[in-house]
């Protein structure tokens, strides 16, 4: 072999050792596609999560937060769904609950649920309405006999803005008027100070997680008139559960189940992470180990407990398996589930 064919062989052999060894990710930036406006909860996780992806993902990649509203994180679903690339750089942080808008065949879904590639998730949540406290809808049951029902904002039609007022329409009879078309939470609190609409259905973290709910909690400005989960939850001893309202006015056996579908969601916990589908498994591994060894890091534990939040993995091991369980749901749930989504 002459000297120079020898020394491109030599260089080729030593150039490919040096990229076997480099990390995937360094040099890299992993995107953070929020489905929601900046200040919203998921934001918030994204932007407490971004850091550790960086400490803990071999390669130390740089990250950054975008923010792509619509539709209830729709617009971001979709686009992590058929845009981005599959190469373990986008992460898409979305509504839990967009499955509903799959099993019910909505057009405005381009993705399949069950084939996005699972990183991971915070923190099982349970829902909350609350309630304006100067209207005269004092309890849930004043809701349910009052002959104007109250206004609740509403971002879109899948998520627990929208759905846990009209499950409670379906089960317990409470009648709402749903004023959808905000952008995110922080327009819908605005639009409560202002009189606009008097009520919101969203999760028991974010109201005990942030402002203005702080403020509006210590001046006795809104009240909660239920809530979900097995047992109440201690900063809301007051506050009926939805499983005790429904013993209470003998909600029928296919509305319980429907209530468990529908609630189902909160399994997926407060903001779920998720990547394209085909992300290579290498980079799959990767991500669901900085996911999870960032969340149960000191610092951001510190930092969501002063923001309200506790932290409780949810692994993207379990995602996937869950993401392929809700999909699977009888006819008859599906029926309820158009009826309660207004098709």
């Amino acid at each position: 072999m002459k000297p120079v064919g020898l020394f491109l062989l030599v260089l080729f052999v030593w150039s490919s050792e040096i990229s076997a060894q480099t990390p995937y990710y360094q040099g890299k930036t992993i995107r953070l596609v929020v489905g929601y406006p900046a200040g919203s909860a998921h934001d918030i996780w994204a932007r407490l999560v971004a850091p550790q992806l960086t400490k803990h993902i071999p390669g130390n990649p740089a990250t950054i937060v975008q923010i792509m509203t619509g539709a209830g994180s729709m617009t971001a679903a979709n686009y992590v769904y058929n845009i981005a690339k599959p190469d373990g750089l986008t992460i898409g942080v979305i509504n839990a609950a967009l499955y509903f808008e799959q099993l019910m065949k909505r057009s405005e879904v381009q993705f399949d649920w069950s084939k996005f590639t699972w990183v991971g998730s915070a923190s099982p949540t349970n829902a909350l309405l609350y309630m304006w406290a100067n209207t005269p809808y004092k309890t849930i049951h004043d809701v349910r006999s009052a002959t104007v029902p109250p206004k609740c904002g509403v971002t879109g039609t899948g998520n627990t803005g929208y759905y846990f007022p009209k499950l409670l329409e379906q089960t317990i009879g409470a009648k709402f008027n749903l004023v959808t078309g905000y952008q995110g939470g922080s327009e819908i609190e605005l639009a409560v100070e202002r009189g606009e609409v008097q009520c919101r259905a969203f999760s028991v973290q974010v109201f005990f997680g942030r402002e203005p709910f702080n403020t509006w909690r210590s001046k006795n400005l809104v009240r909660v008139l239920v809530q979900t989960g097995k047992k109440r939850d201690p900063r809301l001893p007051e506050t009926p559960l939805l499983n005790e309202l429904m013993d209470q006015y003998r909600t029928t056996d296919a509305n319980r189940r429907l209530a468990t579908a529908l609630l189902g969601s909160g399994e997926f916990g407060s903001a779920p992470m998720l990547a394209s589908p085909g992300t290579p498994a290498e980079q799959v591994k990767l991500l669901r180990g900085g996911y999870a060894k960032g969340l149960s890091s000191p610092d951001l534990i510190a930092e969501a407990k002063k923001r309200g939040l506790e932290p409780e993995l949810i692994s993207g091991e379990e995602m996937e398996s869950l993401a392929k369980e809700v999909m699977v749901q009888p006819p008859e749930v599906i029926g309820l589930m158009k009826k309660v989504m207004g098709e």
